[in-house]
C-alpha cells in the first residue's frame, strides 16, 4: 500500500511539473518564498490586528498560535520522523525554481502547515468576507510547494491536515467565540424608524474607551468617531453629549422622555445607565459601542458604529435578559435594584478594578490591567461570606447575565441572551489561596482547573457578608452595598435594537 501512495504520489507530482500554467510561472514562485518562515502570515496577522475590529484581531492571534503549534509538530517532530527525501527536480522549469534547494526532509511540508494552520484559525474567528480570501492564499502556498519542485503532493496534504488539525486544537483552550448571541424576537413587530434619524436620541459619552482628556487627543476615539458617523448618516438625530458633572440618569430619563428610539454611545457602564432608563420608560435601546471592551454591543453582534446604524435602520427588536442585585431586605421597587447586563463580580476583582483606575491615567488603560492584574493576584485575600444559606471563603467571584461559554476569570462571550439563569462562578479557599495555580488557571483561561472552583447556574442567589458591606464591580463600575444582597433575573425585559434576532426553541 505505501509503494502504491509512494507511486501515485511521484505520479501526481511529475504531473504538476510538467503542467504550463500562463501567468503563473513567475506569481506562485514569489508567493511561496514569501511564505517562508511564516512571514506572509505573521504580516497579514498584523494588517488584522491593526484594523480595530474585535473579530478580526482574535482571527489573527488565533491564527498564529495554530502556526505556532502547527510548525514545530512538522518541522521538528515530523521531518524527523519521516525524513522523505526531497522530489527530482528535472521535470521542472528553471523559471520556476528561484530559491536555494531546501536541505530539510520533505514529508510534511512546513509551508502547507504553517499555510492551513493560519487559514483555518483565520476561519474560525473572522466572517467569509476575509476567511475566503486568507483560504484562497493558503490553497495557492500550498500548490505553489508542489508547482515550484519542493515537495510532492502527499506532503502538502499531510501538512494541511496538521496545520489544520493545530487550529482546531486551539479551541481545546481557547473557545471560538460566536458572532451573535441569540436573542428573543420581541412581540408586535418592528419600531418605526426614519431614514434620517427623526425621533432617534443618542446620548454619547466622549470619555467612554479612553483614561485622557477627550479634547485633548491627537486621535479621536471611538466614541468620536461613532458620534460624527451618526451626524452624516442619521442628520436628523437628537444629539445629547455627557459632560463629566451630569446627572446621568437624570439626562438619559430626559432623553427617554422625547425619544422613539433612545440610542447610547459609549462603554459598558454607560450602557448599564442607560438600560436602566430604557426599562423604566419602556423604549427600545440601540447599543453603538464606544468603549474599551464593549462586551454587550458584541454580544448584540454589533461592533462598530455603523454596525449598530444598519440596526436601526432595520427596525429589528430582540428581548433580552437583565440581571440585578437588590438589597435583600428591599421590596419589589425597581428603584432599589442595580442592574447588570454582563457581569457582576466581588471579591479580587474590585480590587483590580481599584488598583487599574489608579494607574491608568498615568501608564494607559492596558498597561494598568496588567500591573493591576499582577498586585492583585499577589495580595488580595480571601473574604467570608454566606452564599445562599453557606459559609464560604470567597477569593474570586463571578456572576453572568446568561450562560458563558468561555472557562477564564472574566468570560466575555455568550451564545444567548434570553436563557433566564446567572452563570455563578466562584474560587473558595481554604487556608491560603492557591496563588500560582490560579494565575496560571486565568492566564490560558481555564479557571475550572482552580483548586476550590465552584461553577453553577440559578436564577437567584443570596449572598450575606458578616463583616460589613460587600464590594461589588457591575459592568466594569465599582460600588458599594449592603451587606446582605439578592441576586435575580429580569428575563426578555429589555427591547434592544439587533442587525439580527432569532426566536427562542
Amino acid at each position: 500500500m505505501l509503494r502504491r501512495l509512494g507511486r501515485a504520489d511521484r505520479w501526481a507530482f511529475d504531473r504538476v511539473a510538467a503542467a504550463r500554467l500562463r501567468g503563473l510561472e513567475y506569481v506562485l514562485p514569489r508567493l511561496s518564498r514569501s511564505a517562508d518562515h511564516g512571514m506572509l502570515w505573521f504580516t497579514t496577522a498584523g494588517t488584522l490586528g491593526l484594523t480595530g475590529h474585535p473579530r478580526l484581531r482574535r482571527a489573527a492571534l488565533r491564527g498564529s498560535i495554530a502556526i505556532a503549534v502547527a510548525s514545530p509538530a512538522v518541522n521538528i517532530l515530523g521531518k524527523q520522523a519521516f525524513r522523505r527525501k526531497r522530489p527530482v527536480v528535472d521535470l521542472v522549469p528553471p523559471i520556476r525554481i528561484r530559491w536555494k534547494l531546501p536541505t530539510s526532509h520533505a514529508f510534511p511540508s512546513g509551508h502547507t502547515a504553517s499555510a492551513a494552520a493560519f487559514a483555518t484559525g483565520v476561519a474560525l474567528e473572522a466572517p467569509a468576507a476575509v476567511a475566503v480570501p486568507v483560504a484562497a492564499t493558503a490553497a495557492a502556498v500550498a500548490f505553489a510547494r508542489v508547482y515550484t519542485g519542493a515537495h510532492y503532493p502527499g506532503d502538502v496534504l499531510a501538512g494541511a491536515g496538521i496545520g489544520a488539525l493545530a487550529a482546531v486544537g486551539t479551541r481545546m483552550v481557547w473557545p471560538a467565540r460566536p458572532p451573535v448571541a441569540r436573542v428573543t424576537r420581541a412581540e408586535g413587530g418592528n419600531v418605526q424608524v426614519t431614514p434620517d434619524g427623526r425621533g432617534l436620541v443618542a446620548v454619547v459619552n466622549l470619555g467612554s474607551g479612553t483614561a485622557g482628556d477627550a479634547d485633548a487627543r491627537i486621535v479621536p476615539g471611538r466614541a468620536e468617531v461613532a458620534l460624527a458617523l451618526i451626524e452624516a448618516e442619521l442628520p436628523a438625530a437628537e444629539i445629547v453629549r455627557l459632560d463629566p458633572d451630569d446627572d446621568v440618569d437624570k439626562v438619559f430619563a430626559e432623553a427617554a422622555e422625547r425619544a422613539a428610539v433612545l440610542a447610547v454611545v459609549g462603554g459598558d457602564g454607560t450602557v448599564n445607565a442607560a438600560a436602566r432608563t430604557a426599562l423604566r420608560h419602556d423604549v427600545p435601546l440601540l447599543v453603538v459601542p464606544g468603549g474599551t471592551f464593549d462586551h454587550f454591543a458584541r454580544a448584540l453582534g454589533v461592533e462598530s458604529a455603523a454596525q449598530a446604524i444598519a440596526a436601526y435602520r432595520n427596525a429589528e427588536v430582540g428581548r433580552v435578559d437583565v440581571s440585578y442585585v437588590t438589597p435583600l431586605a428591599a421590596g419589589p421597587d425597581r428603584d432599589e435594584e442595580r442592574l447588570f447586563l454582563n457581569t457582576a463580580s466581588f471579591g479580587a476583582y474590585t480590587e483590580l478594578v481599584d488598583r487599574r483606575e489608579r494607574l491608568e491615567r498615568r501608564i494607559g488603560k492596558w498597561p494598568a490591567l496588567a500591573v493591576a492584574a499582577v498586585r492583585t493576584l499577589r495580595h488580595s485575600e480571601p473574604v467570608e461570606l454566606t452564599v445562599d444559606g453557606r459559609r464560604r471563603r470567597v477569593w474570586l467571584a463571578f456572576v453572568g447575565n446568561c450562560a458563558f461559554g468561555s472557562r477564564g476569570a472574566a468570560p466575555t462571550w455568550r451564545e444567548r441572551l434570553d436563557d433566564g439563569r446567572l452563570d455563578v462562578r466562584m474560587i473558595t479557599t481554604g487556608r491560603r489561596v492557591p496563588r500560582v495555580r490560579a494565575v496560571a488557571a486565568i492566564l490560558v483561561g481555564h479557571l475550572h482547573v482552580t483548586p476550590g472552583y465552584r461553577a453553577w447556574r440559578a436564577t437567584g442567589m443570596e449572598i450575606v457578608s458578616p463583616d460589613g458591606g460587600l464590594r461589588l464591580a457591575r459592568d466594569g463600575e465599582v460600588a458599594p452595598l449592603p451587606p446582605a444582597v439578592r441576586f435575580g433575573k429580569h428575563a426578555g425585559a429589555l427591547r434592544v435594537l439587533c442587525p439580527f434576532t432569532s426566536p427562542s426553541p
